[in-house]
């Protein structure tokens, strides 16, 4: 990696007011952070960065995931970050399979950049799998339940 890429990845910090990229690339790392004050911040969900890489470095697509059933919708993550079931590690999970939800449901968090983000069912119907694990590490529009709509 040359000067000129690592003046790249840093313009594109700037442009999107991001305060921290890694790239891996090969036997390569990379990571820059830019120093915060750790005061609140509010940040919009965004699409994943690979998009903004030419397309030499981008990372070989994941396998291709199951069909989903026919007469499910998925609730996608609206962002990156990790996935969590439950508000705390002693509370019940906010959703079990089977369970009903409606558009004001809470269904899990996700946390990001040490904001914890409730996410909602915005649907009514019936919770017929939940797809990521506790902990897990969520990327933007990643599936993370099925449900049935009522």
């Amino acid at each position: 990696m040359d000067l000129d890429e690592i003046n790249r990845l840093i313009e594109l910090m700037n442009k999107n007011d991001l305060l921290e990229v890694e790239l891996v690339e090969d036997a390569k790392k990379i990571r820059l952070k830019k120093k915060y004050d750790g005061g609140m911040r509010v940040v919009p969900a965004m699409a994943p960065m690979a998009a903004a890489a030419p397309a030499a470095q981008q990372p070989a697509a994941a396998p291709a995931q199951a069909a989903q059933p026919a007469g499910t919708v998925a609730i996608k993550s609206p962002m990156v970050g990790t996935f969590y079931r439950a508000a705390n590690p002693e509370a019940p999970p906010y959703v079990q399979e089977g369970d009903s939800v409606n558009k004001d449901s809470t269904v899990c968090m996700i946390e990001a950049m040490k904001v914890f983000n409730e996410i909602k069912a915005e649907m009514e119907g019936t919770i017929a799998a939940i797809l990521v694990e506790n902990g897990q590490s969520v990327e933007y529009g990643q599936p993370l339940f099925l449900v049935k709509p009522a």
